[in-house]
C-alpha cells in the first residue's frame, strides 16, 4: 500500500510540475512576434512564405528548445540566433506560447483501433 501512495504523490508532482514547464503568456508573446517574427513567419505563425517555417499550432516546448538552441549556438541560423539572442528566456515561454495557441499545424489522428 506504501508502494501506491508514494506512486500516486509522484505521479501528482509530476503533473503540476509539467504545466508549470509549458507556461508562458501568449498576449506578451504576441507582442513580441508582431514586432521580431512576423515579416518571415507571419502574423499569426502561419507563414506565406515556404522558405519559412508555420510556427502556428506547434508545441510549445519544442519551440522553446528550438530558440534556446539558437540562442546557444547548438542550431546554425545566422538570422534564427540573432533574433534568438535577444529574447530572455521568459520571452521565449511568451512566444513559443502565442505560437502554439494558434491554429496552424495538426498532429496527425490515428484511427480508433479498438473494437468493442
Amino acid at each position: 500500500m506504501n508502494t501506491l501512495k508514494q506512486w500516486l504523490v509522484l505521479s501528482a508532482i509530476s503533473v503540476f510540475t509539467l504545466s508549470a514547464h509549458a507556461g508562458g503568456d501568449a498576449e506578451a508573446g504576441k507582442k513580441i512576434a508582431s514586432q521580431t517574427c512576423q515579416a518571415c513567419h507571419g502574423a499569426d505563425g502561419n507563414s506565406t512564405n515556404p522558405q519559412y517555417p508555420t510556427l502556428a499550432g506547434q508545441h510549445a516546448d519544442y519551440l522553446v528548445h528550438a530558440l534556446k538552441g539558437y540562442k546557444n549556438g547548438d542550431r546554425k541560423n545566422p538570422i534564427m540566433s540573432g533574433f534568438a539572442a535577444s529574447l530572455s528566456p521568459a520571452d521565449m515561454k511568451n512566444v513559443a506560447a502565442w505560437f502554439a495557441s494558434q491554429k496552424g499545424l495538426t498532429s496527425p489522428r490515428l484511427p480508433n483501433t479498438v473494437h468493442e
